[in-house]
């Protein structure tokens, strides 16, 4: 019993084969997809509906083994509008007889082509109105802990060209991206942030390049004296204490050059103030992000 199934199952196994090598030697027609990419648009020419077919739908005759290369690898063809645009508004007309002619070229030898769906490529065009607009990063950026953010959001490029009626991009300042949340970032990031297309326009891209720096941080501590602004001509004061400790944050990439003569503490003298002083600290060393005093209130004595 089991020797007779297993010689049934052989035959249809030689059976299949046999039939799947008649299959693709044999001639038959079949319906494949060619993917078509434009070129030669200028950015102003914006496209009436429902544009321009991404994908046109042939009937093409050939052997079985031919057409199955087609549906594993599809067809793309790219087509040339710069022949088609005249002045700044018409219609795009690929006549059926060009566009046959350009599917056949991408076809092998022993293709014939049967049909084309659509039969020609027909499209109305006009000349939109120009205007650069600035970038601008929405969302938020959250460094791993002990990590702070050095430089960026960074965005490429800064502006872009976008296109519609000027009643339209008179109200368009500026573009967002679409809002992102980075967490946990540790190093260089780089991403490909979308764009927010405002109704009734059109962008010259969607989308931007967008880096953040992130580097390790720590502190580092100076004593620094204390200097006196405002101070009335002819009079003298004692501070208590006469310096602060300054502590700042400083990526660790950094950390030897960040010095002393960065940094500055200084108190603002007012007549209202009758025994203490605020603590002001500035620095001029761009790899500082922040610094306090400690303590941030002195005692004074004015003579």
């Amino acid at each position: 019993m089991k020797r007779d199934i297993l010689t049934f199952l052989l035959f249809v196994a030689l059976a299949a084969f046999i039939w799947y090598g008649h299959a693709m030697q044999s001639v038959r027609n079949t319906h494949v997809p060619v993917l078509i990419q434009y070129t030669g648009k200028p950015g102003s020419i914006g496209l009436g509906e429902p544009g321009l077919p991404d994908t046109v739908m042939i009937e093409v005759r050939d052997a079985g083994a031919r057409l199955n290369t087609y549906h594993r690898d599809p067809l793309r063809l790219t087509i040339d509008l710069h022949g088609y645009i005249h002045g700044d508004k018409g219609t795009i007309h690929v006549p059926s007889d060009a566009l046959r002619r350009s599917i056949s070229d991408i076809l092998q030898g022993t293709s014939r082509l049967i049909d084309t769906r659509p039969e020609e490529i027909r499209c109305h065009y006009f000349t939109e109105q120009e205007k650069s607009v600035a970038v601008v990063f929405d969302g938020t950026i959250n460094p791993a802990a002990e990590f702070q953010v050095v430089s960026g959001p960074a965005l490429n490029p800064k502006r872009i060209k976008v296109y519609g009626e000027d009643r339209v991009l008179n109200q368009i300042d500026t573009l967002r991206t679409e809002y992102l949340t980075l967490n946990e970032l540790m190093d260089t990031t780089d991403i490909r942030a979308a764009l927010v297309t405002p109704r009734g326009i059109r962008l010259g891209t969607d989308s931007v390049d967008l880096r953040v720096l992130c580097e390790r941080f720590t502190e580092k501590k100076f004593i620094i004296p204390l200097r006196v602004r405002n101070l009335p001509e002819g009079s003298h004061i004692r501070l208590f204490p006469k310096e602060v400790e300054v502590s700042v944050r400083v990526s660790m990439n950094h950390f030897s050059e960040v010095q002393a003569k960065d940094i500055e503490a200084s108190c603002t003298y007012s007549p209202d103030r009758t025994d203490k002083l605020d603590v002001d600290i500035s620095y001029t060393n761009p790899y500082i992000t922040s610094a306090w005093a400690y303590p941030g209130v002195v005692e004074f004595i004015l003579e």
